[in-house]
């Protein structure tokens, strides 16, 4: 069980570094917007000039939504308490199916621990919803694909 507990532990580090780097992203992408903003003179051709700030304040805008959506998602990631194991299919669950390892936490995408993959998945997803509730040995059908749970951590 110990093993376990590491694995999801790492699992979690991986999902908090996927959305750290997204922070980043839109974090950079807001800075050069603003540098952009606060270097665009005011030239002769005042509407292009104009219409380059509106483009730029809807950038910015856009980049502000993904920061707030992106912080959403960080505090569902704090919620998880990786030194839990759990029975029932949660938030923070590892789920060993037939088909597939499943990490019920955030979307991120395949993850890969000493050579064994996992799908980050958030509980609202499909087969998130699928999954949530079950125990070990009950069954899912997914896209036409019976599968079987097999562990839950």
């Amino acid at each position: 069980m110990e093993n376990a507990l590491k694995i999801k532990e790492d699992l979690y580090l991986q999902c908090l570094d996927v959305i750290n780097r997204r922070f980043q992203t839109v974090q950079n992408t807001i800075n050069e917007i603003q540098v952009s903003l606060t270097s665009e003179t005011k030239s002769s051709a005042g509407d292009k000039h104009e219409t380059g700030r509106a483009m730029l304040q809807l950038e910015r805008e856009k980049a502000g939504n993904q920061l707030a959506e992106i912080q959403k998602i960080k505090e569902i990631l704090f919620k998880i308490d990786v030194s839990k194991t759990l029975k029932i299919v949660a938030l923070g669950s590892i789920v060993y199916t037939s088909q597939a390892n499943y990490f019920i936490a955030i979307s991120a995408g395949e993850l890969t621990i000493d050579g064994v993959q996992f799908y980050a998945i958030s509980p609202s997803t499909p087969i998130g919803q699928l999954l949530k509730g079950k125990t070990v040995g009950e069954k899912i059908v997914f896209k036409g694909q019976k599968f079987t749970i097999n562990q839950v951590v």
